[in-house]
């Protein structure tokens, strides 16, 4: 009898344990995370910033808290269903990541769910929130806008051209926000530096492709790409058309550098993602998206590819290699 009983106690444990676990998972918070692209292939270590943020506060992945995915696949008329699916599922906090365009869409699915961001513009404009230091609403997040990066990075690629150099600006036409700063403050700075820009546009990789044919049509010297989640996933596409077209470029984060291009100034984008998830396990922990100021990073990163300034025929500058967090020789 009691190995009978022993057999049956077992086996209406086992029977137990997957109602148990699933209770468990349904216990804990869910995060909606929107992002346009296809994966988190192209920002992998931007997802591993994010999750060390959430370890900073106390939350790790499948343990204590619940990340629901949802990618645009590169088709941002997509991101408002897949917003108000996980609005209606419901989800603890939902992370806007790629951009303003994914915040204005995040922050219109819902009044109510607490929305974490990182934008590059001025949200306030953007009518994300009221103001940076009292939000006011319930968005909340990472403001890296700076028109610093804009003008530096062209001065620093500048100095690297002749006088009256023609510089192309590559920008995509569907972030509208991005492409009008990126232009204005290189047009601005282009001024005083001596140096010319034209603008070119692409939003797939065909147009791309495209567009580094007009690039060589109008016998551009320099390449000058604008920030942008699209062209940012397609930055080896990118950095290898730049190369074999013999254009020196600056791009805005390090993983250009990385991936072979020229030189890079901005923002760390990891560093950007580990304060949204710091921002996103505050308020799993119950802190209100109003009472968290809007952060503003300042520090930017300065990134110079010997490699390819060789293949170029290009020679750095000592105050470039010395102004150059890090060289990737």
């Amino acid at each position: 009898m009691r190995r009978r009983e022993l057999i049956k106690l077992l086996g209406g444990a086992a029977a137990a344990w997957p109602l148990a676990a699933r209770a468990q998972r349904a216990a804990m918070p869910v995060i909606g995370f929107l992002d346009p692209r296809s994966s988190p292939d192209s920002f992998s270590k931007e997802i591993a910033g994010f999750h060390r943020g959430l370890k900073d506060i106390g939350f790790v992945a499948n343990e204590n808290v619940t990340i629901e995915y949802a990618w645009g696949h590169d088709q941002l008329d997509r991101l408002p269903i897949l917003a108000a699916d996980l609005v209606s599922r419901p989800v603890a906090v939902l992370v806007a990541s790629g951009g303003s365009r994914v915040a204005v869409i995040a922050k219109a699915a819902t009044t109510t769910i607490p929305v974490v961001f990182a934008v590059a513009q001025d949200p306030v404009k953007l009518g994300l929130v009221g103001s940076l230091v009292r939000p006011d609403g319930n968005a909340t997040g990472v403001n890296y806008f700076n028109v610093e990066p804009y003008g530096k990075r062209l001065e620093l690629l500048g100095k690297l051209l002749p006088q009256r150099a023609r510089v192309a600006v590559l920008v995509n036409p569907t972030d509208a926000a991005t492409m009008e700063a990126t232009l204005r403050e290189v047009g601005s700075a282009a001024g005083y530096l001596g140096l010319e820009t034209m603008a070119f546009n692409a939003s797939s990789s065909q147009e791309i492709d495209a567009a580094f044919a007009d690039v060589a049509g109008a016998h551009a010297d320099a390449l000058y790409l604008g920030g942008d989640t699209f062209l940012n996933s397609r930055r080896d596409q990118i950095a290898t058309l730049a190369a074999r077209n013999g254009l020196p470029a600056a791009y805005p984060q390090r993983d250009w550098a990385e991936a072979g291009g020229l030189m890079s100034y901005g923002p760390s984008l990891p560093n950007i993602y580990r304060l949204i998830g710091t921002y996103t396990g505050l308020i799993l922990k119950g802190e209100k998206p109003s009472d968290l100021p809007i952060i503003q990073p300042s520090k930017f990163e300065f990134v110079i590819n010997l490699r390819t300034a060789k293949a170029l025929g290009l020679a750095i500058p000592p105050t470039h290699l010395a102004l150059a967090g890090e060289v990737i020789e």
